[in-house]
């Protein structure tokens, strides 16, 4: 195996929207509150106490349609967003919202260049990865959604081809 292969093993990491399972649930919670929306009559949309809310009805469907439209939306346009080491150049390239028709947000450095890489760990939401250059220069667009989900895992691979880069973990 060649120097640069071997530098890149490892390293490619692709997710595209149509595979990913946040955005089919989006659409099934749509697809019901829209459904929902369109079959229950407002004017029978009350409790057994004798409470009505018939507003309920049509927000419920303009939601369902919004959550579809969204989901449907980005399934379709089946964007990209991953990272990888570019084999020519040995610099660490990552991608979000890549299309066919459209480049997206991107950046790239060379591993020599990264000081340092810092996860945020959040109690109630997703984990925040950070990378930043030597100089601390935060490198804009890459963040968790384009590095595999197990971030100490990817981090300690990088870390053991170029043991200058730092990894904080941030809480």
């Amino acid at each position: 195996m060649s120097q640069i292969a071997a530098m890149t093993d490892g390293f490619d990491y692709e997710r595209r929207s149509s595979r990913d399972p946040r955005y089919w649930a989006l659409l099934l919670f749509g697809a019901v509150f829209l459904y929902a929306g369109l079959t229950i009559d407002p004017l029978t949309n009350c409790s057994d106490s004798g409470e009505c809310a018939p507003i309920l009805v049509p927000i419920a469907a303009i939601i369902g349609m919004l959550a579809t439209v969204i989901a449907a939306g980005r399934i379709m346009a089946n964007t990209r967003r991953g990272s990888c080491i570019d084999p020519a150049t040995g610099d660490l390239i990552w991608w979000q919202n890549r299309t066919r028709k459209h480049e997206g947000d991107h950046g790239r450095i060379h591993p020599s260049r990264i000081g340092c890489i810092r996860l945020f760990e959040e109690s109630e939401t997703a984990d925040a990865v950070h990378l930043y250059d030597l100089e601390g220069v935060r490198q804009h667009y890459f963040d968790e959604e384009v590095i595999p989900w197990n971030v100490a895992k990817w981090a300690g691979r990088l870390i053991a081809r170029w043991p200058h880069i730092s990894f904080e973990v941030i809480e």
